[in-house]
């Protein structure tokens, strides 16, 4: 528990299909209350790659910080995140690996009912959302065109990103927070529950799409708020 000053640091990490810029009205709600946020471009190649991305913006803090990951950026923090200047770990609709296991293995088993994200077949060892899906999957409380340029703006995600396990979960060792999105159609709400139980996590549920971060910053940037404090 944060017993002091709020920790002024946040670093934002996408997740797949997308970039960093889907951060901009989080970024500008933390920024107008005196925060210092850094964005995180990974390629979103492989987990190791995008890690090594991560932990070289946290080496530019200085001083402690609040590590924000969204959906693979989850898995991304959960490998970054063990950096000794990470005081605080939330989770925005995002997965939650335990050691040894990857965003692959947390998905190779939908249980019966649960949504299946339209990824395409892997093209040259990338994959990609299917177009004419995108909205309805990914950012149904999006407007038409903010869904359609992110459709067509996709990220290509590598397959190795996918695969990518981890090796020791930051979650283990810092406080963590998460964010379930209620409406999510890629990462199904059970899935989101259970894996912020098992971290430990303090936990709020929003209404909301995978997109929530775009389409709720106000929520998501008070989560990081709490996390910042310690409440």
């Amino acid at each position: 528990m944060n017993t002091g000053d709020p920790t002024r640091n946040v670093v934002l990490v996408h997740g797949g299909f997308v970039d960093g810029s889907g951060w901009r009205a989080v970024y500008d709600l933390l920024s107008v209350d005196g925060y210092h946020v850094s964005i995180v471009q990974n390629p979103t190649l492989s987990l190791d790659g995008d890690a090594t991305v991560t932990r070289r913006v946290l080496g530019l803090q200085d001083g402690p910080t609040v590590l924000v990951g969204h959906s693979y950026g989850g898995a991304v923090i959960s490998e970054a995140g063990t950096h000794d200047k990470v005081a605080a770990l939330v989770y925005i609709a995002a997965f939650a690996p335990d050691k040894g296991e990857s965003v692959g293995s947390l998905t190779a088993d939908p249980p019966p009912g649960a949504p299946v994200p339209p990824i395409l077949p892997p093209r040259d060892g990338y994959l990609f959302l299917d177009r004419e899906k995108f909205r309805a999957s990914f950012a149904g409380d999006l407007s038409a065109d903010r869904a359609s340029f992110l459709a067509d703006s996709q990220v290509p995600w590598g397959v190795d990103a996918l695969g990518g396990r981890v090796t020791e979960p930051a979650w283990r060792h810092k406080p963590s927070w998460y964010l379930v999105a209620a409406d999510d159609h890629m990462i199904p709400p059970p899935a989101q529950r259970a894996m912020a139980e098992r971290t430990g996590a303090s936990v709020v549920e929003v209404p909301g799409s995978h997109a929530i971060y775009e389409s709720r910053p106000d929520a998501v940037a008070h989560l990081i708020k709490r996390a910042a404090t310690g409440r």
